[in-house]
């Protein structure tokens, strides 16, 4: 397979993949090994080793998802790929899946540290003096069948598209460092980030500072100093030398905040995050498996 998400073929991303691949396959094994032990019983009674083979090795497993990730291939053809049955595929998607979501988001200059809860982004960010930013996208789902509870939950007032949303949260450089785990598209902004848990990370961590767009002006006014949103607009008949240095101010504060919109844009070069033509609930694992994934290229590029 070729360069993930552009990564180049050099001797980092080749150890960077080894990397991966031996911290996921022992997840992966004792996985099986989980499921083996609760079909069975008791314990093994052969020794490891015996017994039918995968037709997948970890390896191939590995690659498939991560085809399935970035190009969005259907399961039939991955299997026509691979030489297996499409129900092989779609087995190995759904574990290998959740052990990439699970991994977090890794860290600048911290080998081995991987971000997983917003309590863990504030703390990182406090103790190393780092400046936020957080924004939320929306990616187009299926519409729920006529007539099923909760079916309007999904319509996004923005869009006008049935939505789930994701909650990102980035450093300066643009480098995916948390993200939640995903709201229906009609639920507010502001209102999915405080059922993260927001509030109170901004009470135990008063050192940290978040930059926001105007969606979280509630946010702003519960904590000042903290949750930072772009400078009101003056009122009609402002001095010009106020209405000029607002602009100036408006203009600082969208550039340092691009950064969240650069990461964003990240997670939407991978075909399945452009429209989820999938089930909907398979869709935060997804989402946390790509941001893990584009998050070790970011620190590692």
């Amino acid at each position: 397979m070729g360069p993930v998400h552009g990564v180049q073929d050099d001797g980092a991303s080749r150890r960077h993949l080894a990397d991966l691949i031996e911290e996921l396959a022992v997840s992966w094994q004792a996985g099986v090994e989980g499921r083996r032990h609760a079909a069975r019983g008791a314990a093994r009674k052969r020794a490891a080793g015996a017994g039918a083979r995968h037709q997948l090795v970890f390896v191939d497993r590995l690659v498939a998802t991560l085809i399935h990730l970035r190009h969005d291939l259907p399961h039939s053809v991955l299997g026509l790929l691979f030489g297996v049955d499409r129900s092989t595929i779609t087995r190995a998607i759904t574990e290998i899946r959740p052990l990439l979501a699970e991994r977090g988001c890794a860290v600048p200059d911290r080998p081995g540290l991987r971000l997983r809860t917003l309590a863990e982004v504030f703390a990182y960010a406090q103790a190393e003096g780092i400046e936020l930013r957080l924004d939320a996208t929306e990616i187009q789902v299926r519409r729920p069948p006529a007539g099923r509870g909760g079916r309007r939950a999904f319509v996004s007032g923005k869009k006008k598209q049935n939505t789930m949303k994701a909650t990102v949260i980035a450093d300066d450089q643009g480098r995916t460092l948390w993200t939640d785990a995903l709201r229906p598209g009609r639920m507010h902004d502001a209102t999915a980030a405080r059922n993260e848990g927001i509030a109170i990370c901004f009470q135990h961590f008063p050192d940290v500072e978040v930059l926001l767009d105007d969606g979280y002006l509630s946010l702003s006014r519960d904590h000042r100093g903290q949750a930072i949103t772009s400078p009101r607009k003056p009122r009609p008949g402002a001095l010009p030398g106020r209405v000029q240095q607002w602009e100036r101010d408006r203009h600082g504060h969208s550039s340092d905040r691009i950064t969240v919109e650069h990461a964003l844009a990240d997670h939407k070069r991978w075909k399945q995050l452009t429209r989820w033509t999938h089930r909907r609930d398979r869709l935060p694992d997804t989402y946390r498996a790509i941001a893990s994934l584009v998050s070790d290229h970011t620190v590692t590029a």
